[in-house]
């Protein structure tokens, strides 16, 4: 790789670490896991960095390749996962007990979803993408994103530990008829249909 090539990709990882790596532990429920599977998407990244480069999104081709990883390791073995309440890189945020506490809740409940469910509800409403981005990264229909993130939010909210008048903004909780905050801060919906509808 050029030294050019080589500085946008140092680049790139430092601006979008974090947020990578908070992706992939809703993904797989453990912090080092998390940051395993970004190292690991990131290495794929390298390789190919030329080409994804010069695409008009490479984040989606690193977020399509750090969700592919992760399917792999699901077939390679089931993992045992134990979400707990803080996922990483959340400093600053000052938050009570009891909210720590729901979110953890609401944690507990993604990681019961199956793989594909859990991928759509966290690239949906955490990550904020549509359905046709959600669809590109995990190589399926709209239509599937769409039946996928129904079946998710119904078993969401038949977690009996889930607030039944909360919803969850980027991880963080809001009252019901609050807007998306922008992209990373959309509606979890628990109860009642999704704020906003489709982009």
């Amino acid at each position: 790789m050029q030294a050019e090539q080589e500085d946008r990709f140092q680049e790139f990882v430092r601006a979008r670490w974090s947020r990578l790596v908070r992706t992939a532990y809703l993904l797989t429920g453990d912090v080092h896991h998390a940051e395993d599977l970004t190292q690991t998407a990131l290495a794929k990244a390298y390789r190919s960095w030329r080409r994804i480069s010069r695409s008009d999104n490479p984040e989606a081709y690193v977020r399509r390749m750090l969700v592919s990883c992760n399917s792999d390791r699901f077939r390679k073995r089931r993992v045992t996962e134990a979400l707990t309440a803080a996922p990483p890189e959340r400093a600053g945020r000052d938050e009570g007990a009891g909210r720590v506490e729901e979110r953890g809740s609401l944690l507990a409940g993604l990681a019961q979803l199956p793989p594909k469910q859990r991928a759509v509800v966290v690239l949906r409403y955490w990550e904020d993408l549509s359905e046709a981005e959600v669809a590109e990264v995990l190589g399926c229909s709209p239509g599937t994103v769409k039946s996928q993130a129904s079946k998710g939010l119904a078993k969401l909210r038949m977690n009996p530990g889930l607030a039944a008048d909360r919803t969850v903004s980027g991880g963080r909780e809001q009252s019901q008829g609050q807007g998306p905050q922008g992209r990373g801060h959309s509606h979890v919906p628990i109860h009642g249909q999704v704020q906003g509808g489709s982009r």
